[in-house]
């Protein structure tokens, strides 16, 4: 890939044109559909909504790129709906994306009471999910990936509480979950082999049951293993320690060492075991897929990176290095990119490689980000050609904006830690006496 400069330059512009397109929240949904699919629901997610949008204009306000008042009128859309505490909150959606989007959207001296107000049905909402968890433990049954995935999970609710709350009990108690996650336990459904404690019972969204009979385990930093990982090692490495902590890193890293796949173009792994793949000690995926954050080579090489940097080793950090190089050299996996957005696409190889470039042991991570920028760029360009105006950080221009700003400026934010790419310094909490 050629590497034609510094990216900073070339990305003010364009990241400033998607803000502003961005600029007016939208009046609130009338009518009576509170289906799942209603645009009403959108409002309260990072990925698809209001949220989200909120989260980038805190970040640029805050850097005195945007105004506090675009910030608080997204904030404002954000929370015109019932926000959801149940079984579909999670950090994405809900109650925890809206308060995760108030520790950077809010105007300073702002909604401090409705933060404190968001927080503790947050930290009732991790009460809840954390003794259903030990329970589900306790009874020898299998999890869903939904009870530990950085979306929905405990994982996410950890990653909010790493950036609001650092030194609660409760995010020690979450580490302590993910500890006791990664202890293997035999497997009736796997011919008593021992799988991890992750091993899901729950079928992924538009997959044929049939191989997912005997359940599986997800190697995903969005619904797998790679993000409690990421949220174990961003943790350790802010000194965050609960017992077993470093035998659970090391145990994740050896557990997907064996997983590793050594392929003509470089290393890459699977993005499930299947029972049928445990057994035969191999994958039944023929090859890597896309280069993306989700499920990608550069999702899991970050998480394996942060691991290698808690753990103090060198070799394994370099390792996941060049796993990451390798596949950014690898135009296969970069030509099954179909959007410029973070999850599935470039926006979020981008952000990925901006944040392992930091840590990295050598400028060759970095050096491919000029010419991923101008990808990106691109992808951007032929979306819009073609009709795409999804809106949100994860899904949509928020998410491309949000990401270019980064680049711009040179810093990380909040919205990195919905990716549980890197953790910011802690915020302060909001105090009482406020105004609302």
């Amino acid at each position: 890939m050629t590497v034609v400069g510094d990216p900073r330059p070339r990305t003010a512009t364009i990241a400033a044109r998607l803000a502003d397109a961005l600029a007016v929240s939208p009046p609130p949904e009338t009518g009576n559909d509170r289906s799942p699919s209603s645009p009403r629901w959108q409002g309260q997610s990072l990925a698809e909504g209001a949220a989200g949008v909120a989260l980038l204009h805190g970040v640029r306000a805050s850097s005195c790129h945007g105004d506090w008042d675009t910030a608080d009128g997204w904030l404002t859309a954000a929370a015109s709906e019932d926000l959801s505490a149940g079984s579909s909150a999670g950090l994405w959606f809900g109650a925890p994306a809206l308060a995760l989007a108030l520790t950077a959207a809010a105007p300073p001296g702002r909604h401090q009471h409705a933060a404190q107000r968001l927080h503790a049905a947050v930290e009732r909402l991790v009460e809840r999910r954390l003794t259903a968890a030990h329970a589900r433990i306790e009874a020898g049954e299998r999890p869903v990936r939904a009870e530990f995935d950085l979306v929905r999970g405990l994982t996410g609710l950890g990653a909010y509480l790493a950036v609001r709350d650092p030194d609660s009990e409760q995010l020690r108690q979450i580490l302590a979950y993910l500890v006791r996650l990664t202890e293997p336990v035999p497997a009736t459904d796997t011919a008593g082999l021992a799988a991890p404690g992750w091993w899901t019972i729950d079928v992924p969204t538009t997959a044929p049951p049939g191989p997912f009979a005997g359940g599986h385990a997800d190697l995903g930093m969005a619904h797998g293993i790679a993000g409690p990982l990421a949220l174990l090692a961003l943790t350790h490495r802010r000194g965050i320690l609960v017992p077993g902590h470093t035998m659970a890193l090391d145990w994740i890293c050896r557990w997907l060492d064996v997983w590793r796949q050594d392929g003509p173009a470089g290393p890459w792994w699977p993005e499930r075991i299947t029972a049928h793949d445990l057994l035969a000690g191999r994958p039944t995926q023929p090859g890597p897929g896309r280069a993306s954050w989700c499920y990608g080579t550069p999702g899991l090489a970050r998480a394996q990176q942060l691991a290698a940097i808690a753990l103090a080793d060198p070799t394994r950090q370099q390792r996941a290095e060049d796993a990451l190089i390798a596949c950014l050299t690898n135009p296969a996996q970069l030509a099954r990119f179909v959007d410029p957005a973070i999850c599935h696409g470039w926006a979020g190889l981008v952000a990925t490689v901006r944040c392992a470039a930091t840590d990295a042991r050598s400028h060759q991570v970095g050096s491919h980000l000029p010419g991923l920028v101008d990808q990106l760029l691109h992808s951007l360009d032929t979306a819009h050609g073609t009709g795409w105006r999804l809106t949100g950080l994860i899904d949509g221009s928020a998410g491309i904006a949000a990401v270019l700003h980064a680049l711009m400026t040179d810093t990380g934010a909040v919205w990195e830690t919905a990716l549980l790419l890197d953790l910011p310094p802690a915020l302060p909490a909001p105090r009482a006496g406020d105004s609302p």
